[in-house]
C-alpha cells in the first residue's frame, strides 16, 4: 500500500532532522553522573559513554559538556576534610573542583578507553571567550578535535572561574552547553538531565501535570513553567536549561531536554526519536560573527527600545537612535550592548556605533540631528543592522 502524501511529508521531515543531526553536544548534569548521591556513579557513566561511542561509529561528532568535579572532589576528600572548610563558600568549591576535575576525567578516559576512543579535555572560562579571537581559537580547537575523532569533554575552569559557582557567569554548565554549541555550529544540543523534560507544572507535586513534547517558542508562558532551580547536587535548573535553549535556538541548533536514565536515550534522540522536550531553532543557521555576538560574552551594557523599534529589529532593520528609551552601563564605540525591549526582554545583541553617553543625549530623537547634538557623527544607527544579531 503507497504512503499517503502527508504520511511522505512527514517522513521527508523526519529524514531532515535524522540528517540534520550531525554535530552533537550532550550535556551532562551533576545530578544524572551521580544519579542523585554525593558521587560519581559509574554504571551511568559507563552508560552514557557507550552511547556516545555508538553515536561516533555512526559518524556523529559529539562534543560532551560534563558537570559533576566538584562531586568527584568531595567523593574524594571525604566529610572529615570537608569539616576543615567553610561550608558551601566558593574557596571550598574550588578546592573540590581542583580535586574532582582530574577524577573525572580520569573516570571517562578509562570508560572511553573500553571502546578504542580518544578523549581531550577543555576547561573554559568567560573571560576566554569574551575576545573574538579567543572565541574563535576555542572553536577551532574543538572543530580540530572533531575532525580527528577525538571526543572533547568541555568543562567551566571553576578553580579559577567563581563566577559561575556563584552562578552569574556561564550561569552553569547548560548555558556553558549552549555556548558550545554556538560556537561548533552544532545541529543538536542534548540536555540530559534526571527529570522528563518541560512539564506544565512540577510533576512531582502535581500528577495532573503533562509534558510539553515540542516548543516552537520560548515565550513568557514557556518560562514561567520553569519553575525552581536546581536539587542539592547540581547549579541548574529547568530555568537555566530554558536559558540555554533560547540562546541554541537562536543560533540555528535544535535542543532537547530529556532523561538521561531513559535506556539509550541519547542514541534515540539522535536518531531523531521523540523523548523528553524538543525547542525548535528559530533560524537556518547564523554567520559566525553573528553566534559570537548573540553569546553576549562580552556585553558592557543595554540599551532598552521602544515597541516600534523592537518590531523594526525583528524584520532585519538598523537600531535608530528615536527608538531608543534609556541607557544602562558604561561602554564605548564599538563594544557590544544588549537591546533589551520596553518589558525588559533581552531581544538582541550588537556593536554600539557610539558610545553610552553619547547615545543617552540621542535618545528619542531623528537621525538627522545626530550630528547638530554631537558636534560629529558615526552614521544614522546606533546599531547598523549587519552588526546585530537577534536573540
Amino acid at each position: 500500500m503507497k504512503p499517503s502524501m502527508e504520511q511522505a511529508a512527514d517522513a521527508r521531515v523526519i529524514i531532515f532532522f535524522v540528517m540534520a543531526y550531525q554535530r552533537i553536544v550532550a550535556k551532562f548534569g551533576t545530578s544524572l553522573l551521580t544519579a542523585g548521591t554525593g558521587r560519581l556513579d559509574l554504571q551511568v557513566m559507563s552508560s552514557l559513554v557507550a552511547q556516545v561511542a555508538a553515536l561516533r561509529k555512526q559518524g556523529k561528532d559529539i562534543t560532551i559538556v560534563t558537570s559533576g568535579a566538584v562531586a568527584a572532589g568531595r567523593q574524594k576528600l571525604g566529610p572529615d576534610a570537608l569539616r576543615t572548610m567553610a561550608n558551601g563558600d566558593i574557596p571550598s568549591k574550588q578546592v573540590l573542583a581542583s580535586v574532582g576535575q582530574g577524577r573525572l576525567m580520569n573516570a571517562y578516559e578509562q570508560l572511553f578507553d573500553w571502546h578504542d576512543i580518544t578523549v581531550a579535555q577543555a576547561l573554559l572560562t568567560r573571560s576566554a571567550l569574551v575576545d573574538r579571537a579567543g572565541y574563535l581559537n576555542a572553536r577551532n580547537t574543538l572543530l580540530g578535535l572533531n575532525s580527528l575523532g577525538v571526543v572533547c569533554i568541555v568543562n567551566e575552569n571553576d578553580v579559577v572561574a567563581s563566577e559561575e559557582l556563584e552562578g552569574v557567569a556561564f550561569g552553569d554548565n547548560d548555558n556553558l552547553s549552549a555556548m558550545v554549541s554556538n560556537l561548533i555550529d552544532a545541529d543538536l544540543l542534548v540536555l540530559l538531565t534526571n527529570i522528563g523534560g518541560l512539564y506544565t507544572a512540577d510533576p512531582h507535586s502535581d500528577p495532573s501535570a503533562k509534558l510539553l513534547t515540542r516548543v516552537e517558542s520560548i515565550d513568557e508562558n514557556i518560562e514561567k513553567l520553569a519553575g525552581g532551580t536546581a536539587d542539592k547536587q547540581g547549579t541548574g535548573g529547568m530555568v537555566t536549561k530554558l536559558q540555554a535553549a533560547k540562546l541554541a535556538t537562536a543560533s540555528g541548533a535544535a535542543v532537547v531536554v530529556a532523561d538521561g536514565y531513559l535506556p539509550n536515550s541519547l542514541v534515540r534522540i539522535a536518531s531523531g526519536e521523540s523523548l523528553g522536550t524538543l525547542f525548535v531553532p528559530r533560524v537556518d543557521r547564523m554567520e559566525s560573527r553573528k553566534r559570537w555576538l548573540a553569546c553576549g560574552l562580552n556585553a558592557r551594557g543595554s540599551l532598552t527600545v521602544d515597541d516600534g523599534a523592537a518590531g523594526a529589529l525583528k524584520k532585519d532593520k538598523s537600531l535608530l537612535p528615536a527608538g531608543v528609551l534609556g541607557v544602562e552601563g558604561d561602554f564605548n564605540r564599538g563594544d557590544v550592548v544588549y537591546v533589551v525591549d520596553s518589558r525588559g526582554n533581552r531581544i538582541a545583541c550588537g556593536v554600539s556605533n557610539y558610545d553610552s553617553g553619547d547615545i543617552a543625549k540621542l535618545k528619542g530623537v531623528k537621525s538627522d540631528r545626530i550630528s547638530g547634538i554631537l558636534g560629529y557623527e558615526f552614521g544614522a544607527e546606533v546599531v547598523h543592522c549587519n552588526n546585530l544579531a537577534m536573540l
